[in-house]
């Protein structure tokens, strides 16, 4: 089952004071909250008195919730991964369930209706992003039915080490030309990555704005197989980075080289851009396998 909303927004938000640093006494105002996570304030208050339980936060004499003192030292069993509403917590147990092996390769709507407790209106969304996404498709007829995925740890670096092969090797193609408005478009998502969203992006808003910078640079190559090659891989090992445990510090690190990387591209240095991407993804193959 996914995981509850209130429970998520209380991990959310407790990371969020750690991440921010708010000292205890700062008021957290609900709409605040709402706005940042992009829900109702129903949730919020729900989660708000989950920390207050936890002593995280303290019910404040004027109205509302303020950082307690056992808000400075967050369990780590405390931070889950962040997701920022209900329809995300369900696309993610999905993905697990399915790495897992606990979901069959052909599936209906009433089945997953049952099993994950949401709407139908709520579940069709999440079936369109998934087939838009490549890991799943409708049966002629009647039903769903999964895509192939990575599922091993050796199909997982099999994928890093054919990475290592093309993306550097199509920044050096004769047919390379710099797409300059894209590039800086996933510059400014990258900086704002490394300026703190980082710490609070969902693993699905992480693997998207990652991958659509790698495909951006691909498609700059001219050459139409590296950049159909990257796709697919980047379809079979999407659930594979949804499981993985986010280590927001190295993914800062790896968003502050994408930074590094797409400088080189822009003042086009392409023998140093494709040298450090090189370096980019041995160093990212090491941490995550």
């Amino acid at each position: 089952m996914a995981r509850p909303l209130p429970d998520i927004l209380a991990a959310n938000i407790h990371q969020h004071i750690a991440s921010v640093g708010l000292m205890p006494g700062t008021r957290l105002p609900e709409r605040a909250l709402a706005d940042q996570f992009n829900v109702s304030r129903s949730p919020v208050r729900e989660a708000l008195k989950r920390l207050a339980a936890q002593e995280i936060v303290f019910a404040h004499p004027d109205g509302g919730y303020a950082v307690a003192e056992g808000a400075l030292t967050p369990a780590a069993e405390d931070i889950a991964p962040p997701t920022i509403d209900d329809s995300e917590a369900t696309y993610l147990a999905i993905a697990e369930d399915r790495l897992a092996g606990k979901l069959a390769d052909r599936f209906t709507e009433n089945e997953l209706i049952r099993r994950y407790g949401v709407t139908r209106a709520q579940l069709n969304a999440i079936l369109r992003r998934m087939a838009q996404e490549g890991w799943i498709e409708r049966r002629p007829g009647h039903g769903w039915m999964f895509l192939s995925v990575l599922t091993s740890a050796e199909t997982y670096r099999q994928g890093y080490r054919y990475r290592l092969l093309i993306e550097s090797a199509g920044i050096l193609e004769p047919t390379f030309r710099l797409d300059r408005d894209a590039l800086l478009r996933c510059r400014a998502e990258q900086e704002a990555l490394t300026n703190g969203e980082v710490r609070t992006a969902s693993p699905a808003a992480l693997f998207d704005a990652n991958s659509r910078l790698h495909e951006t640079i691909a498609a700059c190559s001219g050459n139409v197989f590296i950049l159909d090659g990257l796709r697919r891989l980047d379809r079979l090992r999407r659930l594979m980075e949804y499981r993985k445990a986010v280590d927001r510090d190295q993914a800062e690190r790896r968003c502050r080289e994408h930074l590094t990387l797409i400088d080189l591209l822009l003042a086009d240095q392409r023998e140093a851009a494709a040298d450090f991407l090189k370096l980019h993804l041995r160093n990212a193959a090491r941490e995550k396998t």
